[in-house]
């Protein structure tokens, strides 16, 4: 660690589960044993508050891959995971959920300094989340059935369907939500006896290196959750292509998602994908501007605006318009720029400079575009890769900004005269991931229900998830659902069964 990362650490103490960990040798986690990359190699993640080194971890290669695969297709063919009754395994993922919770502080403190998220809501949305996800999930281990046909053949036949676990599951995942996106795509394959091999973001490695940690503590079986951190795309695209694994879950750009999509079906491996989002925020004149603010803060600008639902897209209705301009403008001044683990952080850094020159290029080509910077528009002086909120308004959707993925605090504003252009407006672009309508109207609120290009629509409020709502995008926002019942027959196979009687 450099002096500025150690003087952070101190100025806001962590717990010394944390200490101890950021102390220790970085091992990835493989058949149920913490080892490095074979050929030795490591790689540096760099903390975004001060871009001062965090840790270094194993730079997986093409080998590390294939013993991570081999252990999980070993685990579900041959260990007692995969002859665990349903009742054992819901046992074992709620011990799991436990321990997580006990270590908790510890998990948002590694998320916090790895992902630059402000230490509050790290805690309560992704790690408490996280929790209650892994407790839904393992309750329906013991909830999946079949069913019985009333076939029509001659003679006498007696059928039904039989729902198995797919078998190892590929689950590849972002930095924007590390631990939580990990969770989301292994509580209900693990639930349903799949097995997995996870390779997290090369950015934020560190929740899950300490999550494999609580895995052993919980007695998770040996090679049924494997971690394996990596630098190169051939790592990712070696383990989405790999002969031996059954199902692929991505979340992540669009971009990468039509890579993996591509790289998976050299075997016809099934694939979930989330990806991209410029999700649009319609406000009707007859809208409480409180709320509408608030959908903003818990959006656009949570997790320094890199959230793929973050409502990104505000329209307003000429008549409030001016009104939540100004409401918004406020709430943002308002807001607090600091340290992630200060607990009065309300936005924190970016995650990389990369990202922050991406976010830099955006807001200067919407000032070409002619849209009116009314917020922010600037990176902070001193090191660490801040960037100030921005509000864009007088936008228009032909800009380069309102149709493109920033994902940073930047809020385009554009006005609309009548519901039919707010709907045009809205559906206005490749993405389809999440949609919000503010209005008093139940009948308007319905009709753009009904007819907004999305998988999720808010109604006076945006980007609420809970663990039993499914969650995933139409349009180039990927296919595939995360949480909620509906997830799971993404990791089941259904076998028709024929008896003659």
């Amino acid at each position: 660690m450099n002096k500025d990362l150690q003087h952070f650490i101190t100025q806001f103490p962590v717990t010394e589960h944390t200490k101890r960990f950021l102390a220790q040798k970085q091992q990835m986690y493989i058949g149920g044993e913490f080892c490095s990359a074979q050929s030795g190699n490591v790689y540096e993640v760099i903390e975004p508050c001060t871009a001062g080194l965090l840790a270094q971890v194993p730079d997986a290669s093409i080998a590390d891959v294939d013993l991570a695969v081999a252990a999980a297709k070993s685990s579900f063919t041959d260990s007692p995971w995969s002859r665990m009754k349903p009742n054992e395994r819901e046992r074992l993922l709620l011990r799991l959920a436990d321990v997580i919770e006990q270590h908790s502080q510890t998990l948002a403190e590694l998320e916090s300094l790895d992902a630059g998220k402000a230490i509050s809501g790290c805690k309560a949305v992704d790690i408490d989340g996280s929790i209650d996800v892994l407790r839904y999930m393992a309750g329906w281990s013991t909830k999946i059935a079949g069913s019985t046909k009333n076939v029509s053949v001659e003679g006498d036949h007696f059928a039904y369907t039989l729902k198995q676990p797919v078998g190892v599951v590929a689950a590849i995942v972002p930095w924007n939500w590390p631990f939580t996106m990990a969770i989301w795509k292994m509580a209900a394959p693990l639930a349903l006896g799949c097995t997995i091999v996870l390779k997290p973001s090369p950015l934020t490695p560190l929740s899950m290196l300490y999550f494999a940690e609580l895995c052993q503590q919980a007695g998770i079986p040996k090679g049924v959750v494997n971690i394996v951190t990596g630098s190169s795309v051939e790592v990712g695209s070696h383990l989405v292509s790999h002969p031996d694994v059954d199902k692929v879950s991505f979340t992540g750009s669009t971009q990468v998602g039509k890579l993996v999509g591509q790289a998976a079906m050299q075997n016809i491996t099934p694939v979930t994908l989330e990806l991209g989002g410029k999700s649009p925020m319609v406000v009707f004149n007859d809208a409480d501007i409180d709320k509408v603010v608030a959908a903003t803060q818990q959006s656009i600008f949570f997790n320094t605006g890199q959230v793929c639902s973050a409502g990104s897209r505000l329209y307003v209705q000429k008549e409030l318009y001016p009104q939540v301009v100004d409401a918004v403008v406020q709430r943002v001044q308002a807001m607090n720029i600091g340290m992630s683990l200060d607990p009065n952080c309300d936005v924190g850094p970016v995650i990389s400079k990369t990202q922050l020159d991406t976010v830099l290029s955006y807001i200067e080509k919407g000032k070409q575009e002619g849209a009116k910077v009314v917020c922010g528009g600037a990176a902070l002086d001193g090191q660490g890769y801040y960037l100030q909120p921005t509000v864009f308004a007088d936008c228009h959707n032909d800009m380069e900004i309102v149709q493109k993925e920033i994902f940073g605090p930047v809020l385009v504003v554009i006005p609309f005269d009548s519901e039919e252009q707010a709907l045009s407006l809205a559906n206005d672009n490749i993405y389809g991931l999440a949609a919000s309508v503010f209005t008093q109207d139940i009948s308007r609120a319905q009709r753009m229900i009904k007819n907004l290009e999305a998988g999720t629509v808010w109604v006076n409020t945006h980007d609420l998830v809970d663990s039993c709502t499914p969650f995933g995008g139409v349009k180039q926002s990927g296919f595939g659902k995360d949480l909620g019942v509906e997830q799971l027959a993404y990791f089941l196979k259904t076998k028709a069964v024929w008896i003659e009687v």
